[in-house]
């Protein structure tokens, strides 16, 4: 009975949907009213209203969707290579004690100087083409993803590994049906990470001699005191990293179904 009264009452709750925007719809409530009143003027921070009528004017013109396709170009490329780097160097350290006394010790200390800081050696090595930019993502994801990596193949249970040896697996068999699937929330945590710092390296990589994409309206924008074009380039860069998270909890319960988890109460 008390069973049936708990799953009752929690019946009766609203969705999780619906509670999980209250905050934001309150936010959005009392920014339109402050907007509206003349509180907050429109150089300090646009109303919602004003925004949305923004966005659909960039949309509307192509202004958005060109610079949103630049953009998201330029995060694959470096997604792709910074992971190619960071879950590469990560195998060779966690798998072999040889690569860790090669590797660690050189990428610990790189990863503790800031990358963008790297700006104007970028410039000067490979010029102020797309290549600074795509490097400057590439080295943001590739740290996160070589450390979260690394930390996952190093954190599996010795105790598995022996178990594996005595049932008979090779090295290679070790590797790949014991160590891998035992690093794989390490890489799912290092990714969620990376995709973060993509972003964030993506805005300050299109302030190189950049002529479209969402970082270069975002400064196009600060030069006129444009708030509402500010806002809509936010905008998207928090849909477009909650879509990112999104694809990676996705990926989550696919990939770690066999992990039970506590997914709270």
């Amino acid at each position: 009975m008390v069973a049936v009264a708990a799953r009752a009452g929690r019946s009766r709750r609203a969705p999780r949907w619906a509670r999980r925007s209250i905050a934001p719809l309150v936010l959005l409530a009392v920014w339109q009213v402050l907007g509206s009143t003349g509180a907050l003027s429109a150089q300090t921070l646009a109303a919602p209203s004003t925004v949305l009528g923004k966005a659909v004017t960039m949309t509307a013109d192509g202004t958005l969707p060109s610079a949103l396709a630049v953009s998201l170009q330029r995060v694959l490329c470096g997604l792709a290579l910074g992971s190619l780097v960071g879950v590469g160097l990560a195998l060779v350290a966690g798998l072999s004690r040889l690569g860790e006394d090669l590797v660690d010790a050189t990428v610990q200390m790189l990863r503790t100087v800031p990358f963008i800081g790297l700006i104007p050696l970028l410039i000067i090595w490979v010029g102020i083409g797309e290549a600074p930019k795509v490097a400057l993502i590439a080295m943001g994801v590739g740290f996160n993803l070589y450390l979260n990596v690394y930390a996952g193949i190093r954190s599996v249970d010795d105790a598995l590994v022996e178990a594996g040896r005595t049932l008979g697996l090779n090295r290679r068999q070790q590797i790949w049906h014991i160590v891998l699937p035992g690093a794989l929330p390490g890489l799912m945590t290092g990714l969620r990470y990376a995709l973060t710092v993509s972003w964030l390296a993506l805005v300050f990589g299109e302030t190189i001699n950049a002529d479209n994409g969402i970082g270069f309206l975002m400064n196009q924008a600060r030069e006129f005191f444009q708030t509402d074009v500010i806002v809509v380039c936010l905008l998207v860069y928090a849909l477009l990293g909650l879509l990112a998270d999104l694809i990676v909890r996705a990926l989550e319960r696919t990939l770690l179904s066999w992990r039970p988890t506590f997914s709270g109460t």
